[in-house]
Order: C-alpha cells, then structure tokens, then sequence
C-alpha cells in the first residue's frame, strides 16, 4: 500500500497517530496494545526520511517520539480533551446520581439533559471548587 502525503498532512498523522497511542495506552500500564504502540513506531521511523529528525528518537533499537515533539503542544491537546471528558462524564453521573436520588425516571432524556446543563454551567463557573463529598 502507498500513500501520498504532504510534509504536513504528515505531520498531522503522527498528532493522530500519537493521541490514538496514547488514550489507547497511557493507562494500561503493561498490558498495552503493543501493535498500536508498534505503527507509532514505524511513522515516526519515517521522520529522518521526510526532513523532521527533531520529532523522533531512537533508544535501545526502538523510535520513539522524541521529547521536542512531546513538549511541542501534543500534551496541552491530550489534556484539553482529559478536561472535556472529565467534566462531560462528571456532570452525566452527577445528574443521574440526583435523579435517582429523587425517584426521577431515568429514561427522561429531556430532565437528564437539563440537569447535565446545571452542571456543566455551574463547572464552566467555578470548575470543581463547590464539589464536597460526605462521607
């Protein structure tokens, strides 16, 4: 198989391919998919090829990412998105918590909604500051 890419449509699939690898990855500890971890391997490999040596670096006979690329914004991008989906997910489980709490059916879509909307306005205010937990 050959694909045709720019040097920037290029740069753009080792973003994808590294943020894939690592919401893969980056909590499995050990057990990680070791294939996906293997193709982020092979296209940063191809970085000398195409004029990008700064992005990948070579440790024990493997390529790896190097750290100029990982501190170049990658991990402003991976936390931006952990944010998102901490406060979608918070707001989600916060909801359904109130409205079982409350005997609320929980197939109201239209009651769950607006309560995930409370929240997320109350975060976008003051993020997780008024959150207590009791034991």
């Amino acid at each position: 198989m050959t694909i045709e890419l720019t040097e920037k449509e290029f740069r753009r699939l080792l973003d994808l391919v590294y943020v894939g690898d690592w919401i893969l990855n980056s909590a499995r500890g050990e057990d990680r998919f070791e294939d996906y971890d293997l193709l982020q391997e092979k296209l940063f490999a191809l970085c000398p090829k195409v004029g990008m040596n700064t992005l990948a670096e070579r440790w024990q006979g493997h390529v790896f990412p190097s750290r100029a690329y990982e501190e170049g914004g990658i991990h402003e991008a991976i936390a931006d998105y952990e944010d998102a989906v901490f406060f979608d997910i918070l707001a989600e489980e916060l909801a359904r918590r109130d409205m079982e709490g409350e005997g609320v059916d929980a197939g109201d879509e239209s009651e769950l909604m607006s309560r995930i909307e409370e929240y997320y306005s109350e975060f976008e205010q003051h993020g997780i500051d008024n959150l207590t937990v009791e034991p």
